[in-house]
């Protein structure tokens, strides 16, 4: 992040969303941030390398698309669709293409427009709303789906940005 930036969050309000979900959106904003200016010129040979072990940057960028989808879904009451779970199970499986890299930072960007959409649509008066995740149905709430996904977001992100730290310094 640019040094005379400040923080998506004291950089006040975001219209349109509601204030309780304030914090969401602005944690999601900052990962989207840091994490373009993390990946830019990312080369795409080492999308896939694992450091240690570590989980590759490849399934960072796709998890990170991932896990936003299927939070919002399961907040808004329905069920993960075909395309869902197939996405599910190709996470982490290596691809190769032309700009991977970039391709897989623009899906995870439309992911958080998405994601920004839904929750200025969001009633505030529907955030203690019991939804059901995965195929258990295990109870959540609403609140409590939309707080993960940016809670998870930003573990993700911490953990791409020392495997992809550690992969440009080799």
């Amino acid at each position: 992040m640019s040094q005379n930036k400040a923080e998506v969050w004291l950089r006040g309000p975001l219209p349109n969303v509601p204030p309780l979900l304030q914090p969401v959106a602005h944690a999601l904003l900052q990962v989207r941030e840091e994490l373009n200016e993390l990946m830019v010129g990312f080369p795409d040979e080492l999308l896939w390398e694992r450091p240690a072990g570590l989980a590759s940057p490849g399934f960072h960028l796709q998890h990170l698309t991932g896990v936003l989808d299927r939070l919002f879904t399961y907040a808004g009451g329905e069920a993960l669709n075909e395309q869902q779970l197939d996405y599910l199970s190709r996470e982490g499986k290596a691809y190769i293409g032309n700009n991977l890299s970039e391709t897989l930072v623009k899906a995870f960007n439309n992911q958080v427009n998405n994601a920004l959409n839904i929750l200025q649509n969001t009633n505030e008066s529907t955030l203690t709303e019991t939804k059901g995740v995965g195929r258990a149905q295990i109870p959540s709430t609403v609140i409590g789906l939309l707080v993960h996904a940016a809670e998870h977001t930003t573990r993700h992100y911490g953990q791409l940005l020392v495997t992809v730290k550690v992969l440009k310094a080799r």
